[in-house]
């Protein structure tokens, strides 16, 4: 299945640490993410090599691992999958990438984000991401 790379950017006036407990820590990522789906939220013991769930209210979602983590620069998930109704299955987007970087820069951080979509969720993506990056930028800079 043909895949496309996304990137999204965006600078934010605060620590990469500060930015990196606002992406990871559970009460702020589920802020972020519910643009994404309402009721978003990861479940990982949070360590490179670990399963991580990314799961809506009812369940749904995907399984994916932590392929990388170096806090507070960057977090790396390799998508293995779907989750419906309880049932794990391999997609065609299995094998995407989703990738974080944090880099110190003028006293704050740039935030760039990396995915690898299939064709018919880049327009999604390029809709959704900015608002939730955005909402990223406010919880980081309080």
């Amino acid at each position: 299945m043909e895949k496309a790379q996304v990137t999204f950017t965006i600078e934010m006036n605060a620590s990469p640490q500060k930015v990196w407990d606002v992406l990871w820590a559970d009460n702020t990522y589920q802020q972020w993410t519910t643009v994404f789906s309402e009721g978003s939220r990861a479940v990982s013991d949070w360590e490179e090599g670990s399963e991580i769930l990314f799961v809506n209210g009812d369940g749904n979602g995907m399984y994916s691992k932590i392929e990388k983590m170096t806090v507070p620069s960057e977090m790396s998930f390799l998508h293995l999958g779907e989750i419906k109704d309880g049932i794990r299955t391999v997609t065609e987007w299995g094998n995407g990438y989703e990738r974080y970087f944090l880099t110190e820069k003028d006293g704050g951080t740039e935030l760039r984000v990396t995915l690898d979509s299939v064709p018919e969720f880049v327009t999604f993506f390029n809709e959704t991401f900015p608002k939730a990056l955005a909402i990223v930028k406010t919880l980081s800079e309080k």
